[in-house]
């Protein structure tokens, strides 16, 4: 898939979350004007405090959609509950600012970039289903009048498919920047407080990168204690007991050798897979995409990979994405019961993006451990993003964005 694809399909992904972000500002913004209007008539002060809280609350969504999207949105502190300092604050007026364009040119432009692939899907598939309409005779679509016999026309029709997608391919990208323009000019915490805020968002993750650190190397430990180890004990065990046998029970030395000679590739093969862990040789001899192809290929479930990455990102960029596909396919493969998996990575400009999507029973909880915190720490530790949708029922849709340079 080439990157305008993946730019529109981004896009489209985007403006229809937009909508949901829209509604919630529209939602909060006749909220306040339904308490202006009740402050006239002396009562609706007590609604202002929790009509904020809304406002606030859609804005912080708005800043954690248009994080995910592009660079990081560090958004201020929540506004003061005392009413009078509540409305004297910078942060609630260009919250209200920005719900004012959010919910009018916001959600137009949302509303436009879902009719876009809508009509490619109609205008594709209307020569298929045309002759179903009742009164065809009486049917407008377009400039095309439907006839009775007006099997040209629905061709005509079907082929103005190609120009939605066409459109959609041109403008969808756009509408989404211009969308998400107020929100990045209003959401941003202000310029005095935004390097406070950065060095505290840098600070925790900066511990949850030590401590991910840390139980990394007990991991290591651990892995070497209790395997590695206590095989290599077994050989040193079986070899004095073969020095033994050499002299008192010669029938018996060919069978110590064996067992020796087991236990020790298998601690071969233990500290071999220890060092994969650390850091998987096919990174640094080939490529991400060979690496995550390996990992499909072990996974027990069927998994297909997909990667459009036109060059190598740092080695730590990618040794971290090819952890967080191999923990999410461990994950999928022990807990979801799923058919299929797909892993999708690509980078878009400045950040590699890496989704895995599996078709499992869904319902996966990041505070119920499974490897998930370890995820977001390793994203976070990288200055990243890491978003997890799982409804019920599935499908369960794990998404990790990188900073990887220009």
């Amino acid at each position: 898939m080439s990157a305008r694809s993946h730019a529109t399909i981004d896009a489209l992904e985007h403006l229809v979350a937009g909508v949901a972000t829209a509604t919630l500002a529209l939602v909060a913004l006749l909220g306040l004007v339904m308490i202006a209007l009740l402050c006239l008539a002396g009562v609706g002060l007590l609604l202002a405090p929790a009509t904020l809280g809304v406002l606030h609350a859609a804005a912080d969504r708005e800043r954690g959609r248009l994080t995910r999207w592009g660079p990081e949105l560090i958004g201020p502190e929540p506004p003061p509950r005392e009413l009078r300092a509540a409305l004297a604050s910078p942060t609630v007026r260009r919250e209200v600012g920005w719900a004012a364009c959010h919910a009018t040119a916001g959600l137009v432009l949302g509303v436009i970039g879902m009719t876009l692939p809508f009509g490619a899907v109609v205008g594709l598939t209307f020569p298929l289903w045309w002759w179903v309409l009742p009164d065809q005779g009486g049917i407008v679509i377009g400039l095309w009048t439907l006839s009775a016999q007006g099997l040209p026309d629905t061709l005509g029709v079907g082929a103005t498919g190609m120009l939605w997608v066409v459109l959609c391919l041109l403008l969808a990208p756009g509408l989404a920047r211009l969308q998400a323009w107020p929100g990045r000019r209003l959401l941003p915490a202000a310029p005095g407080t935004d390097l406070a805020l950065r060095v505290a968002h840098l600070t925790a993750t900066r511990a949850a990168a030590l401590d991910a650190h840390a139980a990394e190397l007990r991991r290591i430990e651990r892995s070497l204690h209790d395997g590695t180890q206590n095989r290599l004990v077994a050989v040193t065990v079986l070899l004095g007991a073969l020095r033994r046998a050499m002299t008192r029970d010669p029938a018996t030395a060919e069978e110590i050798l064996d067992r020796a000679q087991g236990a020790a590739e298998q601690a071969l093969a233990e500290l071999r897979a220890v060092v994969r862990t650390i850091l998987p040789p096919v990174l640094e001899n080939r490529s991400l995409a060979d690496a995550l192809t390996g990992l499909a290929a072990a996974c027990p479930i069927p998994c297909t990979v997909t990667a459009d990455l036109p060059g190598r990102c740092a080695v730590s960029v990618e040794a971290t994405a090819y952890f967080v596909a191999a923990e999410a396919l461990t994950n999928i493969a022990r807990h979801s019961r799923a058919a299929h998996a797909t892993v999708t990575v690509h980078r878009d400009e400045d950040r590699l993006r890496l989704r895995v999507t599996d078709d499992g029973h869904g319902g996966a909880d990041e505070r119920a451990g499974s490897g998930l915190c370890g995820i977001r720490r390793r994203a976070e530790a990288h200055d990243g993003t890491f978003t997890l949708t799982s409804p019920p029922g599935g499908p369960t849709v794990l998404t990790v964005s990188l900073p990887c340079g220009a």
